[in-house]
């Protein structure tokens, strides 16, 4: 094996912005993987210009220069954020047991790739954890002396999981949609305000309102008391935020955010639970009222 070279297959999720893809799949070049899935949406046909778009991100594609396996799954027809990205990972899913995804706009620091194999293969066969994230949003506040902590929050800007907590996801989530009594799916949210907030975000889902994937998959974590692991600092940046983006216009605290690199070996939590206070930050940054990010990812998520 090469010096720096993943042994995970990497999923990349692209759509029509050649530059930020450019700087994803360098990251993904210099760590070799052995095999490469590739999920792109189609134009369109409302976007002037943007076929070229899309053709031109997905030649980018054919830049591979290592021995490398590459699979495709792209669609001629613009299936948005929900239908797409669900089910591409749907098909990675099926044709992997685990993989590292990456997201057009979400840059990784090179350790990232690293990072996740090793605990994708420590974890493997523990079904308590469903989730790894490179994403750290806790500004800079150390949270005990490992490596990394555990959290119910499943970050996906640059994540690895399993097949084995994939089958879990339901993109139309029948669960919640069915439940006679669905506060024993809030149960884990301390804060009154955000079992609010996320009583509306998967209501919204449910009634077709809002176009995302994401808040599915944290519903499937959450059902099932899954955990996610989250790094003691940013290992992923998010450089997509702007006026073309789907879902990240305008201004926000956590764009463009710094990474850093993490000291190997990696060093796990003396105590299998997650970070109460860890995850009491997250939740007043992003799912309480009157945060910004709580107000900036509300509005991004409404279909328009």
């Amino acid at each position: 094996m090469a010096e720096g070279q993943v042994q995970v297959p990497v999923a990349l999720l692209i759509f029509n912005r050649p530059d930020t893809t450019a700087r994803v799949f360098e990251t993904i070049r210099q760590a070799r993987p052995p095999k490469l899935l590739v999920v792109a949406d189609g134009p369109r046909p409302d976007h002037p210009g943007e076929a070229e778009k899309c053709a031109m991100t997905r030649a980018i594609i054919d830049r591979v220069d290592w021995e490398c396996e590459v699979l495709k799954n792209y669609s001629a027809a613009n299936l948005g954020c929900k239908r797409r990205v669900s089910s591409g990972l749907d098909w990675v899913f099926e044709m992997i047991e685990e993989a590292i995804v990456l997201e057009d706009d979400c840059l990784p620091h090179p350790v990232f790739f690293r990072f996740t194999e090793k605990l994708l293969e420590r974890y493997r066969n523990d079904e308590r954890v469903m989730h790894i994230s490179g994403d750290n949003f806790q500004s800079g506040l150390k949270r005990g002396e490992a490596s990394y902590y555990f959290s119910r929050y499943a970050h996906v800007w640059g994540w690895g999981s399993w097949r084995r907590a994939w089958q879990h996801y339901d993109v139309e989530m029948k669960q919640w949609a069915s439940a006679n009594d669905r506060a024993v799916y809030l149960r884990t949210f301390e804060s009154r305000a955000e079992r609010e907030f996320w009583t509306r975000a998967w209501q919204g889902v449910c009634a077709g309102k809002i176009d995302t994937w994401d808040y599915q998959w944290i519903f499937a974590c959450v059902a099932r008391d899954g955990l996610a692991i989250v790094p003691q600092v940013n290992l992923v940046s998010n450089i997509g935020f702007g006026m073309v983006s789907t879902h990240t216009s305008g201004p926000s605290a956590v764009a463009n955010l710094p990474t850093s690199a993490l000291t190997f070996p990696l060093h796990p939590p003396r105590q299998f639970s997650r970070d109460v206070e860890a995850d009491e930050y997250t939740s007043r940054l992003f799912f309480r009222r009157p945060g910004i990010a709580h107000r900036i990812f509300n509005r991004i998520r409404r279909v328009n």
